[in-house]
């Protein structure tokens, strides 16, 4: 192959000469620049001078007091470049590289400004170590490439074209895959390579010796080569390379050469639509790019993967969750050492307030085999790193804690890293009371797990018991000793390995200490005094048991008749707030009606604005229940028209939208043709029929619409939406043909239609059946499932699976939604019996998911009556709260039921209520006889009777 001509020949000669010539314009521009034309621009740039370095001095304040300002370096680094002051520019672009990574845009400033500079050969080494220091950063094929380049003007040092081949081949493996911006390395390299071709081929005419034919092949091999790795790799526009090399190449292109091409081609059509979406997004992608790196994680291969994550990185490198990712990704798949480590390094350094990389860090140097003292400054860092949450200084002390314990060789009575153990669990109970504890004004450790884990420790490894004890009073004294869960632990470590003395003693406190759930830590004082105790030890527990719960069942029933006060109380001002309402609208009605002249309204129309006897409200919902099959409506002004008659408020007719002229009968004459024929008593079949709520007002043509809808359940007779003066009232009636297709409908419950969940409930005259439960939910105490508030929105039905089967087994989950369908941050939780919901309550109450802290508690929903607001005419009972009409309340907040069995006292029975009917009270107290006669109303002789006993 002959060469390509003089130019090429001097293209060479060029490269070394770049970096000269550019330093020689630079310094032209500068000096330009720096020619003053009038006294007025003196005066001027005098005075941006000073403005410039007054906002110097002010940014250097302000990072004095915190050098964590990121905008602040970056602002004091861009006046600074401006007033052209190196070595204070220097040395904030160095402090800033220590404590962030540069971005891309810095770091090219940067190293062309030091480029500029530098014009001794000694000083290039300076170069390349920043250059270094900007690789790591980031994976950014601009640098990459600036680094080739400035190493090609030190080519004829020592070594230097080894030098540059070695950087091009390090740019190549961290930036090669690039599918955008890799080709432009290997065109660089290419290139560079071509230009060694000119200066070792021969002149034209001559005949090379053997030493130059061999230097000729060795290099038209190394461009071959080349060409052979950039055609086997998916890069865009690729076809250009294939046709560069079939035009450069001699001997054509080999059959095997072509076989990789095609297949890199056919990997690039298949990545192109992820590459176009990303241009055509905006910054940051972040969605498009997860899309995309899902996409790389399913072809599996490494490489590929690794660089799509940098990509991302580049981009959003203050996202952790981003970072999380990737690193979790190398420590499973690559396991590469150097790779993992500089990884995790760049990730807290990007996103330093995220504990959790810091703790993925600290396992990672440990999985590495890194040294204490490395894993130890790295630990110094985290603590320094300025976390947002109290709770996060404990996790990182914890992981370090772990970290230490797994140094320990137990099997010794002492040694070094023993005591370095104990010392760092002390230093860490000091540095949570004093420097978290000021900071976040609370402990982040109100559990004291660190002292839990040290007494563990002690007493399972170090055979120290005592020092365990010590530790556990501690923790007793904080705070902790009122709840039963820390007693039992401390009970627990006890037995494990203390002896029956201590977990007496242990028990004995704890039934004295408890306030939380007493009767849980009485009945294990009985069940360790039944198995390992005398009979003087069981009349002590039974008699200390006894004494300790009839107090607490003391404490509550004031508790509970202070709330009772406070609802009648409650109660009072809103009937009086009520009776008021009526006098007002009263009066004005009156004052309505005195006028002269005016036509008094039909007496039909005036009962549709108020309420009639015989109607009831709809029943209230269980606690934070969607409405799932009810007829309840979203507002407390909203009611809904059922087939016997109103259910609840009518909306009054909207007599401002009546035409002017228009009649009112000529106006409501077809909604009163359909009610009429809707109201034939003959054509309805209630046990044939389904009721449909919460439906779209806007919804158009409703009968065609839920025929079709409901025609796969059975031969559809009719349905019947309700109307009203502004439309379709989001409701209707569906009659089949037969009773068999009602239980197929109402599986339908709950179908998404336009957008909203339909509700599908069995159609029930409730004049004829007052006590039918229209919620389909038991309202009742359900001792084997759970209630769990305080959900985040985006929890899923198999998130919630995975966080409760460890305690047991999950018979039904269900999230609580509101009619729109979205969802309400409540669940419930249904297991195989009543020990295992006990046992996810103890456990999950107070746990964290998501950032979230859940609220765990057994199933029981409060007792509501059929109307919201207090009705005279009804017993008493149904206004008393549920504490009132249970007796003394023997359940704490989560409603598990610890009263032992053998103490277990029965206060009564307790009426079961449907939802909206309202209890029965319970008798044997003076109210409750009271109330009794309230609600039973006595007749002429009863009355007579009463004043002769008196």
């Amino acid at each position: 192959m002959a060469a390509t001509g003089n130019a090429e020949e001097t293209q060479l000669q060029e490269m070394e000469e770049e970096a000269g010539m550019e330093r020689e314009m630079d310094s032209d521009e500068e000096e330009g620049m720096g020619i003053d034309n009038s006294d007025d621009e003196e005066d001027d740039s005098s005075e941006d001078d000073k403005e410039n370095e007054a906002e110097i001095q002010r940014l250097e304040e302000q990072l004095s007091i915190n050098a964590f300002d990121y905008n602040c370096h970056v602002d004091l680094i861009k006046l600074l470049r401006q007033e052209g002051e190196l070595p204070p520019l220097r040395k904030a672009r160095q402090k800033m590289s220590e404590l962030f990574p540069l971005t891309e845009e810095i770091w090219l400033d940067w190293l062309k400004d030091e480029i500029r500079l530098t014009e001794e050969e000694q000083n290039r080494e300076k170069v390349y170590k920043l250059f270094e220091m900007a690789v790591k950063d980031y994976i950014c094929p601009e640098i990459w490439l600036e680094y080739a380049q400035y190493s090609i003007g030190g080519m004829g040092l020592p070594g230097g074209m080894e030098k540059v081949r070695s950087i091009f081949e390090r740019a190549l493996t961290a930036v090669g895959l690039h599918m955008t911006k890799g080709a432009t390395l290997w065109e660089a390299y290419r290139e560079f390579e071509n230009v060694i071709l000119a200066t070792v081929q021969p002149p034209p005419g001559s005949v090379p010796t053997c030493e130059q034919q061999e230097l000729l092949n060795a290099q038209l091999e190394r461009i071959h080569t080349l060409f052979r790795r950039q055609l086997a790799i998916p890069l865009m526009d690729m076809e250009g390379t294939y046709a560069e090399y079939e035009e450069w190449s001699d001997q054509g292109v080999s059959d095997t050469v072509s076989q990789k091409y095609k297949r890199a081609l056919q990997q690039m059509e298949k990545s192109k639509p992820y590459e176009e979406t990303l241009m055509a997004a905006e910054p940051p992608k972040l969605a498009e790019y997860q899309t995309y790196i899902d996409y790389e994680q399913k072809e599996g291969d490494p490489a590929r993967i690794q660089i799509i994550f940098e990509r991302a990185l580049a981009e959003n490198c203050l996202v952790p969750d981003m970072w999380a990712k990737y690193t979790k990704y190398l420590d499973r798949q690559l396991k590469i050492r150097d790779l993992v480590l500089s990884s995790h390094d760049r990730a807290v350094r990007n996103c330093p307030w995220t504990m959790g990389l810091w703790k993925n860090y600290l396992l990672a140097l440990e999985r590495h085999g890194a040294d204490h003292h490395t894993i130890s400054d790295v630990f110094e860092k985290a603590l320094n790193a300025g976390f947002i949450q109290a709770t996060d200084y404990v996790n990182i002390w914890e992981a370090y804690l772990d970290y230490l314990r797994r140094r320990v060789d137990f099997s010794k009575e002492s040694s070094r890293e023993l005591e370095e153990l104990r010392a760092a669990f002390t230093r860490s109970l000091d540095y949570m009371k004093q420097d978290v504890e000021e900071r976040f004004s609370e402990s982040g450790d109100p559990s004291c797990t660190i002292m839990q884990v040290w007494a563990k420790i002690e007493a399972l490894h170090c055979k120290n018991i005592q020092k365990a004890r010590e530790l556990w009073d501690s923790i007793m004294t904080k705070g902790n000793a009122k709840f039963a869960n820390m007693w039992l632990e401390y009970y627990n470590l006890e037995r494990s390995y203390g002896d029956a003395l201590h977990c007496r003693k242990a028990l004995h406190r704890a039934v004295q200490c408890t306030s939380d759930y007493p009767e849980h830590v009485c009945e294990v004082l009985l069940t360790f005094e039944r198995v390992e105790g005398s009979l003087e030890d069981w009349d002590a527990a039974v008699q200390k048991t006894e004494t300790r719960l009839n107090r607490v069942n003391e404490q509550r029933a004031k508790v509970a008749e202070k709330e009772a006060h406070l609802v009648r109380q409650e109660e009072e001002k809103t009937e009086q707030r009520r009776r008021a309402k009526a006098d007002k609208k009263n009066q004005k009605k009156g004052q309505k009606g005195s006028r002269p002249g005016e036509k008094r309204k039909a007496e039909d129309e005036d009962n549709e604005n108020e309420w009639g006897e015989e109607l009831e409200q709809p029943p209230k919902r269980h606690r934070g229940e969607g409405n799932q099959g009810s007829f309840r409506g979203g507002g407390a002004e909203e009611f809904m028209e059922t087939e016997s008659g109103l259910f609840g408020r009518r909306a009054p007719p909207c007599r401002g939208q009546e035409p002017p002229g228009a009649k009112r009968g000529q106006q409501m004459a077809p909604a009163t043709v359909r009610k009429t024929q809707e109201d034939n008593p003959e054509q309805r079949k209630d046990d044939c029929s389904v009721f449909i709520s919460n439906l779209a007002f806007s919804m158009e043509d409703p009968e065609k619409r839920l025929k079709e809808l409901f025609e796969p359940c059975g031969p559809v007779q009719s349905v019947r939406p309700v109307y009203a003066a502004k439309g379709f009232r989001g409701y209707c009636y569906v009659q089949f043909e037969g009773k068999t297709s009602v239980p197929e409908a109402l599986k339908m419950d709950r179908r998404e239609v336009d957008g909203r969940p339909m509700f599908v409930s069995p159609c029930v005259d409730k004049n004829k059946n007052p006590d039918f439960k229209v919620f389909k939910y038991n309202t009742n105490l359900e001792k084997h499932k759970i209630f769990i508030s305080g959900l985040p929105f985006s929890c899923t039905k198999e998130q919630l699976e995975e966080l409760c089967k460890d305690q047991g087994t999950i018979k039904d989950i269900r999230l609580v939604t509101n009619r729109s369908g979205k969802p309400k941050g409540l669940a419930y939780v249904e297991f195989e019996d009543e020990a295992q919901a006990s046992q996810a309550v103890l456990k999950l109450d107070g746990t964290v998911l998501q950032e979230h802290t859940l609220a765990v508690a057994i199933s029981n929903p409060p007792r509501r009556n059929a109307a919201d607001k207090p009705d005279f005419s009804r017993p008493m009972g149904a206004m008393m709260p549920r504490a009132m009409v249970y007796g003394s309340r023997g359940k704490g907040r989560t409603q598990l039921s610890l009263i032992p069995r053998s103490l277990h006292r029965q206060t009564g029975s307790e009426s079961k209520a449907e939802n909206g009917t309202a209890p029965k009270p319970t008798g044997g107290a003076s109210g409750d006889a009271g109330f009794e006669a309230q609600a039973k109303p006595m007749s002429n002789s009863d009355f007579a009777k009463m004043l002769l006993r008196k």
